[in-house]
């Protein structure tokens, strides 16, 4: 497996990955600790672009006192390899904290302790990485009829424009582009409509004395994350949570329950028919969509309670409700907030109006391009991924393309989280290893010559 050139432009590699996540993260690190134990014949060559300048996981969101909603057994790598130099307790360890964190008596670091973490293992595997580059495109590499290979090009993003462009030859390719912030349908971003992804980016632009009145949309974490940060952060200030429930619901994490994210849980759920995949993620959509965590519910109900003893409420609940329209006005926001159960309107005049309204996996298939044409749907039009994370393809590509994230159409609710991605890292690099051929939908066409020759030509 070990690393060729073909030609003195193309290096030749056994996998590049395109994003550096904690899920490409998690696979360079597998990779590099393989790669320790491996003969010279069996080391695997591997390289990651990533179009942030840094590794960076939620920024916007690193709030002072927000704790993880995962253990921090679920790190980068424990669930693949205890042993491990790269965990979460190696980390503590280093840092002169793991008797405190011991004393601390937690499974749930807070969320800047373990994006330090990320970054302190980020940093052991730099010189894998071209920072700043964003992939433009991938070229199919031909061997007679068969693509053998995939040409990796990325750009350098300079601020300006100049950016010089690099190709790597790749044997396979890893798409971990992670998630884009999601809006209600006719809402988009502006001067003061954020996505709770830019909070802590933007939060300066807001006089502390002049703010009067924020708007936030959402019933998960983040929203009511955002919720208590502003209620804080700004003391004479209202806050007005809007959200289509009737309050905030708990999070099931429950023993029983959090076995959905158990890496045996993949396994049932690629193999269970379309149906039973559809029960499963009803009935276990509150482990993890628009559910919040029980302590901070009840801060927020303290909050609540307490001003109406006071006298002075700044923080009001707008439940069974949905934000209906947004219109920037000179320094403000008008929020058209519409009852659901009075199907009354109400305008809001606010400073800001954050939206706490999820993500989307980024759509593989425009970095694709023309290749997308060999990788058949699903009835539902998304790609078909085997249970080693690899698209499924049509004969005469020999080439593997995998994903991280987008498959929870697959692989369940873990495929967006990080239960899970120690795991998965250690699934595709053995994948990779092995060479494993993706297996062909019932009734694939195989991929004629000249089709596959008019992709580069």
């Amino acid at each position: 497996m070990s690393s060729s050139t073909g030609t003195n432009d193309h290096p030749v590699h056994d996998l590049i990955g395109i994003g550096f996540g904690p899920s490409n993260l998690a696979l360079a690190i597998a990779a590099v600790e393989h790669n320790d134990q491996a003969n010279d014949t069996e080391r695997v060559a591997v390289r990651f672009f990533e179009r942030q300048p840094a590794f960076g996981w939620h920024r916007g969101m690193l709030l002072d006192d927000a704790t993880m909603q995962v253990s921090f057994l679920k790190d980068l790598v424990t669930l693949r390899n205890p042993a491990s130099s790269f965990s979460f307790l190696s980390y503590l360890h280093e840092c002169g904290r793991l008797v405190d964190f011991i004393n601390h008596k937690t499974l749930f670091p807070l969320r800047l302790e373990f994006h330090a973490y990320l970054e302190w293992a980020s940093a052991r595997v730099a010189d894998l990485v071209d920072w700043g580059h964003e992939v433009t495109r991938l070229e199919p590499v031909l061997e007679g009829d068969e693509v053998v290979a995939l040409d990796v090009t990325a750009r350098e993003l300079n601020a300006d424009g100049t950016g010089r462009e690099v190709t790597y030859r790749a044997r396979n390719v890893v798409i971990a582009t992670g998630l884009q912030p999601r809006f209600p349908e006719g809402i988009s971003g502006s001067e003061h409509v954020w996505h709770n992804q830019q909070l802590l980016h933007r939060v300066e632009e807001i006089d502390v004395e002049a703010a009067r009145r924020f708007v936030v949309v959402g019933a998960g974490q983040s929203a009511a994350e955002v919720t208590a940060f502003l209620h804080g952060r700004f003391p004479e200030a209202e806050v007005v949570s809007v959200f289509s429930r009737y309050g905030y619901s708990p999070a099931d994490d429950s023993p029983f329950a959090n076995r959905i994210f158990d890496p045996d849980a993949v396994d049932d759920f690629f193999e269970a028919p379309v149906h039973v995949k559809k029960l499963l993620m009803g009935y276990h959509a509150n482990t993890n969509y628009s559910v919040v965590d029980g302590e901070l519910i009840e801060e927020l109900y303290r909050r609540t309670y307490q001003e109406k003893v006071v006298g002075r409420e700044r923080l009001t609940m707008m439940n069974v409700a949905r934000v209906e329209a947004v219109r920037e006005q000179d320094s403000s926001v008008a929020v058209t907030v519409r009852s659901l159960t009075g199907d009354r309107t109400v305008d809001i005049d606010a400073d800001l109006a954050v939206f706490a309204t999820g993500y989307d996996p980024v759509d593989p298939l425009p970095l694709l391009g023309d290749l997308a044409a060999f990788c058949p749907p699903d009835t539902g039009g998304r790609l078909r991924v085997q249970r080693d994370y690899r698209v499924e393809t049509t004969p005469g590509i020999r080439c593997g393309i995998y994903l991280q994230g987008g498959t929870e159409h697959t692989h369940g609710l873990s495929s967006s989280l990080l239960s899970t991605i120690a795991v998965r890292a250690g699934e595709i690099l053995a994948s990779v290893v092995a060479g494993t051929p993706s297996v062909q939908p019932a009734g694939g066409a195989k991929a004629p010559a000249a089709a596959l020759r008019r992709l580069i030509s």
